[in-house]
C-alpha cells in the first residue's frame, strides 16, 4: 500500500461536530451557517437563467458578464483595474480558489509562511504540493501580526504568505500599517501573497478593509481570493473569484481546468445581472455588526469571556474561567449538556496548545442568539477554585 500524502490528517473537525448536532440535536453555530435568505431578486434570477438553458458548461475562466461585474466592482472599492478577461477568474468556492493558488506556485521545499490559527484547508494544500508550512503565531490582544517575528522566519525558500482579513476564526481585521509592512518585507523577493478576503464586505467599528488590491506594490505579486456567499447568504452556490496579474493568472488557470473546469453556469449568469445594479453589500457590516453587538449584551453576566470580532461573522468565546478541559472536551460537553455545538480553535492549529477557545458563528436570528445566550449563560463553573 502507498504512503499517504497527508498521514497526519484526520476527520475535519467540521465532520465531526456536524455529526454531534445530529446525535445531540444542539444549536448548530459551528459552521458558517446563515440564518437568512438569499435576495429575492437573485433567486428568481437563478429560476430565470436555469429555466432559459443557459445549463451547458461554463468558459474554465467563468461567464465573461461576471467576470466583467467583478472588474467593475473591485476598482470601484479599491481603485485597481483588474482586466477581466486575463486578471478575473470564477472558481468553484473559496477553499478551491486558495487551493488552486498555493498548487499553482509552490514546488517541493518551497517554505510558505501562515497565520495561526489558520484556515483548516491551508496546511493540506501546502503538504500536497511538497511545500513546508512556517506558522506565526497571532498575537494578543486582537490576535496581531508581529512583524519583527515574520522578518525572522523569511528566509531564501520563502515562496509564499498567506493572508486572511477578516480573518477566521479570530474575527480579527489587518491594518493599513499591517499591509505597509507586508509591502516592505515582500520588496525584491519573488514572494506570493495569497490574501483570502471572503468576509471583505463585513468590517466593523468604522474600519475600512485593506484588501491587497490597495497597495499598488503588492498587487504585482498577489493572488486575491473573495467570495459572493457570506454577502449574499449563498454560500452552498460555491461560487467564489480570483483576483492577480496576468502571469499569477496563467498558472492558476492552467491548473483549475485540471481540477474542476466548470463552475456552475446559471448561477454565474444570475449573479452577474444581480450584482449589476446592487448596492446592498454596501450595508451588510452594519447589519452583522449588530448581531455581534446583541449577542454580546446578551452573554452579560455569563462565566465565558468574548472576544469580539472586528470583521466577519465569527467570534470567539474564552471559557478558561469554567474549566480546565480541552477545547475539543469542552466542546462536546456544551453541545451534549447545553445544547450548543461551537467549533474548538484547537482545530486551526498545527500543534494543539492550552488555550481555552471556542469558535462560534453569529449569523443568526435573534431569537436563534437569545436562546444560545440563554444555555451558555447557565454553564457554571466546573474546575475547582483555590
Amino acid at each position: 500500500m502507498s504512503q499517504s500524502k497527508l498521514p497526519n490528517t484526520k476527520a475535519s473537525i467540521f465532520s465531526v461536530i456536524s455529526k454531534l448536532v445530529e446525535e445531540t440535536g444542539a444549536i448548530d453555530l459551528s459552521v458558517g451557517k446563515t440564518d437568512f435568505p438569499c435576495p429575492a431578486n437573485l433567486a428568481e434570477l437563478a429560476a430565470k437563467y436555469i429555466r432559459e438553458g443557459y445549463n451547458n458548461s461554463a468558459p474554465l475562466e467563468g461567464v465573461r458578464e461576471l467576470r466583467v461585474e467583478v472588474a467593475r466592482r473591485v476598482q470601484e472599492l479599491y481603485n485597481h483595474a483588474y482586466n477581466p478577461e486575463t486578471e478575473v477568474t470564477i472558481t468553484n468556492g473559496s477553499i478551491q480558489a486558495v487551493t488552486t493558488a498555493i498548487t499553482s506556485v509552490i514546488r517541493d521545499e518551497d517554505e510558505v509562511i501562515l497565520f495561526e490559527p489558520a484556515y483548516e484547508s491551508y496546511i493540506p494544500a501546502i503538504l500536497i504540493n511538497g511545500g513546508r508550512p512556517v506558522y506565526v503565531s497571532l498575537k494578543q490582544p486582537n490576535f496581531h501580526v508581529d512583524w519583527e517575528e515574520v522578518r525572522r522566519v523569511v528566509t531564501t525558500k520563502t515562496r509564499m504568505i498567506i493572508l486572511n482579513s477578516p480573518h477566521n476564526p479570530t474575527g480579527a481585521v489587518l491594518t493599513e500599517n499591517d499591509l505597509i509592512q507586508l509591502q516592505r518585507l515582500t520588496n525584491g523577493t519573488n514572494i506570493v501573497v495569497v490574501s483570502d478576503e471572503i468576509f471583505e464586505h463585513l468590517v466593523f467599528d468604522n474600519q475600512t478593509h485593506q484588501s491587497v488590491s490597495r497597495f499598488e506594490k503588492l498587487i504585482d505579486r498577489s493572488i486575491v481570493v473573495s467570495s459572493f456567499g457570506p454577502v449574499y447568504n449563498i454560500n452552498g452556490w460555491m461560487l467564489a473569484y480570483c483576483l492577480a496579474p496576468e502571469k499569477l493568472m496563467s498558472e492558476f488557470r492552467k491548473i483549475q481546468q485540471f481540477q474542476v473546469y466548470n463552475v456552475n453556469t446559471p448561477l454565474q449568469y444570475a449573479l452577474a445581472e444581480f450584482i449589476r445594479n446592487d448596492q446592498s453589500y454596501r450595508d451588510i457590516s452594519d447589519f452583522y455588526q449588530g448581531k455581534r453587538n446583541y449577542f454580546t449584551r446578551l452573554m452579560e453576566g455569563s462565566l465565558f469571556k468574548i472576544h469580539p470580532a472586528q470583521g466577519g461573522y465569527f467570534l470567539l468565546l474564552d471559557y478558561s474561567e469554567i474549566s480546565d478541559e480541552a477545547d475539543v472536551d469542552f466542546a462536546f460537553r456544551l453541545a451534549r449538556e447545553y445544547g450548543v455545538a461551537t467549533i474548538p480553535v484547537s482545530a486551526f492549529l498545527h500543534e494543539k496548545n492550552k488555550q481555552k477557545l471556542l469558535r462560534l458563528c453569529f449569523a443568526k436570528s435573534n431569537e436563534t442568539l437569545e436562546q444560545v445566550a440563554e444555555r451558555l449563560r447557565a454553564v457554571p463553573r466546573l474546575k475547582q477554585t483555590t
